[in-house]
């Protein structure tokens, strides 16, 4: 961990452009770091956000920035050379699974946070990785020559491989074929619908929340989901857990405090 409380100033090595609303900012830095934890970025004179690790190596690690909003724009125009302030990494992360049919289920830019799993998983030997990413459309597919292992594309728009939801992907490979663990991050609804699949097969699965954050490590309560507070007993939930959130896929607190429907907090976070 760098720090809890106080930001380092750290300067981006490298910046990668994805597509018009999707970049990659690379950091020189050695971290410790499990994948599915965050970090606190903050640019200075502006605001501190919340990002997943959607790189990581010995000596260097990267966040994927989705130009969406205020903070996200002003990332994602970052240069080399530029300095932010980084606390963490926070959260608890994705526990890898000692079992072998492992299933990836990744919606939008919720690859991010699984993409480091999916580089510790392929360097398992015994890890059979069913690996399905569904978008937008194919502009939005993050990382299309990462991995090793083969991905079930889906797009809403049918731009790139199947036309439809990740879901209907996964309840097809259920049908002729079990798995032992399912891990997914994506857009809540598409989380709650994974969730309930895995239920009905009786899969264990662990998923990736998103909440609004401030402290990243559960002293202001921003980012409660019911009795659980996001940022400290998440991000990453399994089943057991995920069945007693009664908030999951249901309500959400804005900053203000107030909570509000998931689609309308879903709404306002775009902005």
């Amino acid at each position: 961990m760098i720090t809890d409380q106080r930001p380092v100033m750290v300067r981006v090595a490298r910046k990668q452009v994805h597509s018009p609303s999707f970049a990659s900012l690379y950091f020189d830095l050695s971290i410790k770091f499990k994948p599915g934890q965050f970090l606190m970025v903050w640019i200075p004179g502006l605001d501190e956000k919340p990002y997943t690790i959607s790189l990581h190596r010995p000596t260097q690690f990267a966040i994927t920035v989705e130009a969406k909003g205020r903070f996200s724009k002003r990332a994602v125009a970052l240069e080399k050379g530029d300095q932010i302030g980084i606390r963490g990494p926070f959260g608890n992360g994705f526990k890898i699974s000692p079992k072998s049919n492992i299933g990836v289920v990744a919606g939008g830019c919720g690859m991010a946070p699984l993409a480091p799993l999916v580089d510790r998983l392929e360097a398992l030997e015994d890890k059979d990785i069913f690996f399905i990413h569904g978008a937008r459309s194919k502009e939005f597919l993050l990382y299309p020559d990462r991995f090793a292992t083969h991905r079930n594309l889906c797009t809403d728009d049918g731009s790139r491989g199947h036309k439809g939801f990740v879901t209907e992907i996964l309840e097809d490979r259920l049908k002729k074929q079990g798995l032992d663990m399912v891990y997914a991050c994506g857009p809540e609804i598409m989380m709650a619908r994974v969730f309930k699949i895995c239920e009905a097969h009786a899969i264990p699965c662990q998923i990736s929340l998103e909440r609004y954050m401030r402290c990243g490590f559960g002293v202001c309560g921003a980012c409660v989901c019911g009795s659980q507070v996001v940022c400290k007993d998440g991000p990453v939930f399994g089943s057991k857990i995920l069945r007693t959130m009664e908030d999951f896929n249901s309500k959400a607190l804005l900053k203000s405090g107030q909570p509000v429907a998931i689609d309308q907090y879903a709404s306002w976070r775009c902005q």
